[in-house]
């Protein structure tokens, strides 16, 4: 029904981590930009936003193994396997977690890192939470984030022509039309400079090389998919067949070459330090 709202998406951490050294790049180059949290008495505290798998928050806890660090997400699975994967930390790390949507999270406490790796793109609106973001950082923090920019890829785009077909418009509804909350580098420049922060904003695009069978529909499984097999869930026969039909979209679109199948990337990044 066209009125019904949109699912929350199901996630799965072991479909998510398949391409974990691919997905993790663009958080390294994010991390090698920001600054040195600000010298001050006592711990310093980062918020690691939609933290997943907690991946990220470890290499957050390895390159500031003395700060208070929590990991905020909405899904009770990657919540699990986060906790479990930095259980594995070496003692004296200080990591927790908290189930929290980050549609309306709001800072209890200050920050003097709030960081975000691929996921403000699942919150619409994301840019009317910078004030207070903003706000609770301590001075001369840092917001720091990256987002895809790949919304009219071909992977998106026959993705959304597909969820928009007659066979799955209506079975799917909310689901099929989900879109991805995308700024450019320039306007995110612009909201956050108007926030008092100086802002360096910019883009890259990856050329990953996936190997395997169907590797761009193996990626998408474990994001832009998630919304469709969340609504699928519960219907093999329905979900086989539309893998399959978007397997066949995505074969002509990205055909495999001597090397591997080439999957272009292109991603945002913001790092925005506030005065002080």
């Amino acid at each position: 029904m066209h009125g019904a709202p949109t699912p929350t998406p199901t996630w799965d951490p072991r479909q998510y981590l398949r391409h974990s050294g691919h997905r993790t790049r663009p958080f390294l180059d994010l991390l090698a930009r920001i600054p040195e949290p600000p010298a001050h008495r006592g711990t310093t505290r980062i918020a690691d936003l939609g933290c997943g798998a907690g991946n990220i928050t470890a290499l957050l806890a390895e390159r500031w193994p003395h700060a208070r660090i929590t990991g905020i997400d909405n899904s009770d699975a990657m919540l699990h396997t986060a906790r479990e994967h930095l259980a594995t930390l070496p003692a004296g790390r200080h990591t927790d977690f908290v189930h929290a949507d980050l549609t309306d999270w709001v800072p209890e406490e200050p920050y003097d890192l709030i960081v975000s790796n691929a996921a403000l793109q699942w919150v619409p609106g994301h840019t009317r939470s910078f004030p207070a973001w903003t706000r609770a950082l301590t001075p001369g923090g840092t917001l720091a984030f990256q987002v895809p920019g790949n919304s009219d890829a071909p992977s998106h785009a026959l993705l959304r022509e597909l969820c928009a077909s007659p066979q799955w418009r209506d079975r799917l509804g909310p689901a099929g039309r989900r879109t991805l909350d995308v700024l450019p580098p320039g306007a995110y420049l612009q909201h956050l400079a108007g926030l008092g922060c100086e802002v360096d904003a910019w883009e890259t695009t990856y050329t990953h090389v996936l190997q395997g069978e169907d590797p761009v529909l193996d990626w998408i499984k474990g994001t832009g998919l998630r919304p469709v097999l969340t609504t699928l869930a519960g219907d093999p026969a329905a979900t086989e067949e539309f893998l399959g039909a978007y397997a066949a979209l995505l074969r002509a679109a990205y055909p495999p070459g001597p090397h591997g199948t080439l999957f272009p990337f292109r991603r945002v990044f913001v790092v925005a330090r506030k005065d002080g």
